[in-house]
């Protein structure tokens, strides 16, 4: 089972979630399973005082914030991982069913600090987000961009049928369960040094995508190679590199000077 700890080290993310109950279900969901980070991604606020669905989950409501983007909603995390009904979607994300994904995301809850006093920061610990699109268009190519890979839950098919697809709160619940269905489940132990660097967060990739994409324009790159310069593909770039903290951090660096150098070339060539 998971611990304590565990259990609030997980956030569920709703972006774009309009119907309030449909919001109260994944609240009492979250409850249920002894999960209480919720955090709604909306332009406007959501009216959750009619969220009737949510019974004996008001704490859960009631502790919830809200962002104007993704990116600051997930920047704290250290895996960001968006759900999909695939359909025809463009596969671009590694893609793993609920079954494949649940061990994946207990091993990232279970990351403690760096097992070496050497290699120990003053960071936080392993932070998972599990990312939920709209009841209707479920998450677009730009929200997709800042996970790092998907889950899916099966559905049966049938000749003819449309794609199916599960209610939010159904789907919160589903994939919240098989988090903490499986109590005998062995934590895997860190087997190199990369397992025991801190991990980076999205915050550091993303302030890595942005100078990325800085040193791309000034550099004149964009403009002889305009179908690299896109945003959503520049953070999947980052992304999938699997960047842990220190190596984020140490290409930060890099960019910066490179790109200060490319907007001061007299000031560079003095030095």
């Amino acid at each position: 089972m998971l611990s304590e700890d565990e259990l609030g080290r997980l956030s569920v993310v709703l972006v774009r979630a309009r119907d309030p109950n449909n919001i109260g279900a994944v609240a009492r969901a979250m409850y249920d399973f002894g999960f209480h980070d919720l955090r709604l991604v909306n332009e406007y606020p959501v009216p959750l005082e009619r969220a009737r669905s949510a019974i004996d989950a008001s704490s859960v409501l009631e502790t919830a914030r809200e962002f104007l983007t993704v990116a600051e909603a997930v920047a704290d995390c250290t895996l960001v991982v968006g759900t999909t009904a695939v359909g025809l979607r463009r596969k671009e994300h590694p893609l793993h069913t609920l079954a494949q994904a649940g061990p994946l995301l207990r091993a990232e809850l279970s990351r403690a600090e760096p097992a070496s006093p050497k290699l120990a920061s003053s960071g936080p610990k392993a932070r998972v987000a599990l990312v939920f699109g709209s009841e209707k268009t479920g998450l677009s190519n730009e929200e997709l961009s800042h996970c790092h890979w998907l889950l899916t839950i099966p559905m049966h098919q049938t000749e003819g049928m449309r794609h199916a697809s599960m209610n939010l709160g159904q789907a919160a619940a589903v994939c919240l369960y098989e988090l903490v269905r499986n109590p005998e489940a062995k934590k895997p132990e860190a087997e190199s040094l990369q397992e025991l660097l801190e991990p980076a967060t999205a915050e550091d990739l993303e302030r890595l995508t942005q100078l990325t994409i800085d040193v791309m324009e000034t550099s004149g790159y964009a403009q002889r190679h305009p179908a690299n310069f896109d945003e959503t593909l520049v953070r999947r770039l980052v992304l999938h590199m699997g960047l842990d903290r220190p190596h984020a951090l140490a290409w930060t660096g890099i960019l910066r000077q490179l790109l200060w150098k490319l907007r001061n070339p007299q000031d560079a060539a003095q030095h």
